[in-house]
């Protein structure tokens, strides 16, 4: 064994009371396999980590994040899933630092991951796209996300796998940020009647904040209103010639995938 991925995390689609039940698994699981990829004399260890390790827990407004930011977790926007992965990646790189030997550590940091689904065992961040075919958003919050290919995430990993002198490296794996609006209009223009039940009028703030006082997975997002989180992937593009393909294609391939498994019914 000579290169490991790691590329298991909890991502609940409900909230969690408790952070540790995500925080403890994340953090332990990803020391548990460094330590059994050193042991078993593994050169690279290429981990999934997240744009929620680099872009949240700051300010209002549209700011361009690198892989040089880290994600604040003092900020009460901070939620369980954005501290699950900052605390993974941070502990990770100092269990490398300290006991890790000659293994090399590099983390790729993807955003919204959507793309084809090959069955109902589907990511979480999928279900955004299915929510939408499916009429559960009466309306789209002002919220938004860098969104990425699954496919150019696999490229990227296995470029960061094969690649060479990248001991340490950070790899933000994005592509262009679209608020909800602007992927409801992808598949309203994309798909045509069977996107009929996509809502393309925007929700105003203050029903959101009103709807979170009763659904909490509602409220742990209330804070993302109005942010414009610009991922900037340049840098997996010049060390790792890496590319990314349309979004639209990403976005229609993920819900075309949806309906011609039956996962979602649009008839």
């Amino acid at each position: 064994c000579s290169h490991v991925a790691h590329v298991a995390s909890p991502l609940p689609t409900n909230a969690v009371r408790d952070p540790q039940e995500l925080i403890g698994p994340a953090r332990d699981g990803a020391i548990r396999a460094l330590r059994a990829a050193r042991d078993a004399g593994a050169k690279r260890f290429v981990m999934t980590s997240s744009a929620a390790a680099i872009a949240y827990g700051h300010p209002r407004g549209e700011y361009t994040f690198t892989e040089k930011d880290w994600t604040n977790l003092d900020h009460p926007d901070s939620y369980a899933y954005v501290q699950s992965k900052t605390i993974a990646e941070r502990a990770a790189r100092d269990w490398v630092a300290k006991e890790g030997g000659g293994l090399e550590y590099v983390s790729v940091n993807p955003s919204l991951v959507l793309g084809p689904v090959f069955s109902a065992d589907y990511s979480a961040s999928v279900t955004v796209i299915q929510r939408m075919l499916s009429g559960g958003f009466p309306g789209m919050p002002d919220l938004g996300f860098g969104v990425v290919d699954v496919r150019d995430v696999a490229d990227l990993h296995v470029r960061a796998l094969d690649g060479e002198g990248l001991a340490g490296e950070r790899f933000i794996a994005s592509g262009p940020f679209l608020n909800l609006i602007e992927v409801a209009t992808i598949l309203k223009d994309r798909l045509g009647p069977e996107a009929r039940k996509v809502k393309l009028r925007r929700l105003p703030d203050f029903l959101v904040k009103l709807t979170a006082l009763f659904d909490p997975q509602v409220r742990q997002v209330t804070g993302e209103l109005g942010k414009v989180r610009h991922m900037d992937a340049s840098h997996a593009k010049a060390v790792l010639d890496w590319a990314t393909r349309p979004v639209e294609e990403t976005i229609v391939d993920c819900a075309r995938s949806l309906i011609d498994q039956g996962i979602v019914k649009v008839g």
